[in-house]
């Protein structure tokens, strides 16, 4: 689907903390309502009595890759919801004294804190990057909370003690700016350059995608999130041991650490030119133990596929209700 066929909504609204929160484009006002340690910034859309779906953005992107998904979804009755993730757009930590934390755990507490804040009991959740991480971690742990998942490249839950494995010297190059995030020179490093940095993996983990400046410079907003660094170095170190999480999610990492089979029904999708690191198919398929089904998504797609292919992520979306 071609996002232009989307008339532009221009919305601005008041934000919490005093501040003037920049509408998404296309999903209208950005929302906010506490969750757990959070303040959640939201993009909504579709009726409110309409079966939830909630939709996850990875890193280095935001809510916008779902910019063209959501209005499918909103027409089919669906009532769509697109949080902000901690560390980032108007998504702010409630304390000063909460870390700034980004293990996995943490991000996917966050999402029952958010469901839970919004009466959600049940929700179709969808995801890429880290938000497909995350949502493959409800639908492992919470499955009654999960009425079924659609998960860019599959199975991504890792275990801590697995990683410290090496890995043969090209899939360590493909991890590049894992190890420079464990520096402190790429912390300084990402800090200063944060918009380049993001813009270098947008067009390496999506080599065919021929984004403009606008389109980039409109989810690069949510990168001066004041929490968005220390996020985004505490998730890299963490997955490499190289930084403790808290104990508060301890046993929900040991669970993670077995890694655990997905029960709900499920879809994964790959994009035929994801340049980013990601699992071959064949090798998560049995870690989906219920209805599944998956989907190669061809046209010289990458690694952001809700906004790349937004028609094919939202039909995924309607038939995992349906799948058997």
């Amino acid at each position: 689907m071609n996002r232009n066929f989307i008339s532009a909504i221009a919305l601005t609204l008041a934000a919490s903390f005093g501040g003037v929160a920049k509408a998404a484009d296309n999903l209208g006002p950005i929302k906010q309502i506490d969750a757990g340690p959070l303040n959640v910034g939201y993009a909504e859309a579709g009726p409110a009595n309409g079966e939830p779906v909630i939709l996850l953005h990875g890193w280095p992107y935001d809510i916008h890759s779902y910019e063209s998904v959501a209005p499918i979804l909103a027409k089919r009755g669906y009532h769509v919801l697109i949080p902000y993730a901690r560390g980032y757009g108007t998504t702010r930590f409630l304390s000063d004294a909460t870390p700034r934390n980004g293990e996995p755990a943490a991000l996917a507490s966050d999402l029952i804190a958010f469901m839970d804040a919004l009466h959600i009991e049940k929700a179709t959740l969808g995801g890429y990057d880290w938000g497909a991480r995350t949502a493959d971690i409800v639908s492992a742990l919470w499955p009654e909370r999960v009425k079924g998942l659609v998960s860019v490249s599959g199975y991504l839950i890792a275990s801590r003690t697995a990683n410290l494995a090496p890995l043969p010297p090209a899939g360590e190059q493909a991890w590049w700016y894992q190890y420079y995030f464990s520096t402190e020179r790429g912390q300084q490093g990402y800090a200063q350059y944060r918009q380049d940095f993001s813009k270098l993996i947008w067009k390496t983990a999506s080599p065919q995608w021929a984004f403009d400046d606008a389109t980039f410079d409109r989810s690069a907003q949510a990168f001066d999130n004041p929490d968005h660094v220390a996020i985004v170095i505490h998730n890299y170190r963490w997955r490499l041991s190289l930084a403790e999480g808290e104990p508060a999610y301890e046993k929900l990492e040991a669970k993670l650490e077995t890694t655990p089979s997905i029960t709900v029904p499920s879809i994964a999708l790959e994009g035929d030119a994801n340049g980013a690191p990601h699992p071959a198919p064949e090798a998560y398929a049995k870690k989906f133990t219920g209805p599944y089904q998956f989907r190669l998504i061809t046209g010289g797609i990458g690694h952001n596929l809700p906004e790349e292919a937004p028609a094919a992520f939202a039909q995924a979306i309607i038939d995992v209700d349906h799948l058997k």
